[in-house]
């Protein structure tokens, strides 16, 4: 979770409401009337939402970045612990209250400018940090990071670029003094760190919102973030993307590959499309672009264990999206319990 200073800046900047009608200045944090929503106030509405409803489909932890350690004078550390652990625990109810316990914790950081959100976007460290804990790298589930940020990323102390040079895209009003290299955008470190985690079977799933997401260096730095990770969103017509977006009909993906909102409501939506895919077909597996095999030769399918190569009764490639169970194959996982679990596994032969 993005906890950096732009959290405070309203969610819509055009928002007649969120300009002083004397100086025309722009509001921040608890100086945005009611009518003017901050990036803050939005995702914590949104987030209420999801927690409340949808908390028991998945192992919830928290961690926050920026962490409180500087660099170079700045607040520009990412993450260095976890706000709230994984529960390591099934029952329903346990994960219901972990899910209120992660609300709490968002809740109690203010809309305000004293003891609110601040610092800049150590997205890159960040992720690296939550990639290395032991409770990501599991196989008895598929481990996921949700990535919910607001700004560019920055605040690489080495970065290859300099304020000084064209190669610096500042994400800042100037990148000199200790932000000669901390502003530059670091997309190259945040697209890397979502690789590696990627390495290590976790996918990272990106949410931008606010204006900077929206448009100018945004889209290009969350599209390579969303692209690495294997979670970005799929087509197979323009109904399936978002109004003003379009399906990238030969990559079997939206244009715009992450997920985005312009405000709290879009938020939410966004949140219960990214559930829908978790929650959806049990006998469906996506895969990456990346992933898919020439022929289904060179898949195989394994239930608990036990080997299916394809067939009208076992699975089945469906272009773009995944592997598809069929007939007894579908209706034995669909049986599964946690007392008699099914475990999948989808094993592919890449040639070389």
């Amino acid at each position: 979770m993005d906890t950096s200073g732009s959290m405070l800046e309203p969610m819509n900047p055009s928002n007649p409401l969120c300009r002083s009608p004397t100086s025309g200045v722009l509001c921040r944090g608890e100086g945005c009337p009611a009518g003017c929503p901050t990036r803050w106030s939005a995702l914590q509405g949104a987030m209420d939402s999801f927690l409340s409803t949808s908390g028991a489909f998945a192992w919830m932890g928290l961690a926050l970045y920026p962490g409180k350690q500087l660099v170079l004078g700045e607040q520009c550390g990412g993450s260095e612990s976890l706000t709230l652990d994984l529960p390591g625990d099934d029952d329903p109810g346990a994960l219901r209250a972990q899910a209120s316990a992660v609300n709490a914790e968002l809740r109690k950081i203010p809309n305000h400018t004293r003891g609110g959100p601040t610092g800049g976007t150590p997205t890159g460290s960040s992720l690296q940090y939550v990639g290395s804990l032991p409770q990501l790298q599991t196989e008895e589930r598929g481990d996921f990071v949700l990535l919910l940020t607001d700004g560019l990323p920055n605040c690489n102390e080495n970065h290859a670029a300099s304020g000084s040079s064209l190669a610096c895209r500042c994400t800042l009003t100037e990148c000199s003094g200790n932000f000669e290299r901390l502003g530059c955008l670091d997309q190259d470190g945040s697209v890397s760190a979502v690789k590696s985690l990627r390495g290590r079977d976790i996918q990272t799933i990106v949410i931008g919102f606010g204006a900077e997401t929206a448009s100018g260096q945004g889209p290009l730095v969350l599209n390579a973030m969303a692209e690495a990770d294997g979670f970005a969103r799929k087509c197979q017509t323009n109904a399936d993307c978002d109004t003003g977006d379009a399906c990238d009909m030969g990559a079997g993906l939206c244009q715009r590959r992450y997920y985005q909102a312009a405000n709290q409501d879009e938020f939410a939506h966004a949140l219960r499309q990214i559930s829908a895919r978790f929650e959806g077909d049990p006998c469906l597996i996506e895969l990456a672009p990346d992933q898919f095999p020439p022929s289904p030769g060179l898949a195989r399918v394994l239930v608990n264990g036990e080997g299916f190569s394809a067939g009208e009764d076992t699975w089945r490639l469906r272009d773009k999206v995944g592997v598809e169970l069929l007939g007894s194959l579908c209706a034995r996982v669909q049986g599964s319990s946690p007392a008699h679990p099914a475990r999948v596994e989808v094993r592919i032969v890449i040639p070389r």
